[in-house]
């Protein structure tokens, strides 16, 4: 999927299909799509309120579905 560049502000970065990674052809830059995420969120106003979602959703569980009753 095609999405905007954070570095070079052109729409020529690639998110990849299992939404890893993004890619910019442009300026060469190849970062993770939570860095992604963050860097927007931190650099453009627009998107300031993302990384408070972004971040209350994506945890991490020590817990397993087998542990629940």
């Amino acid at each position: 999927m095609k999405i905007k560049c954070p570095k070079c502000s052109n729409n020529t970065a690639i998110l990849s299909d299992d939404f890893t990674d993004v890619k910019c052809g442009s300026c060469n830059l190849n970062i993770s799509y939570s860095e992604y995420i963050k860097y927007i969120a931190y650099n453009d106003n627009q998107y300031s309120d993302i990384l408070g979602d972004y971040q209350n959703t994506n945890y991490v569980s020590e817990e397993t579905l087998d542990n629940w009753e």
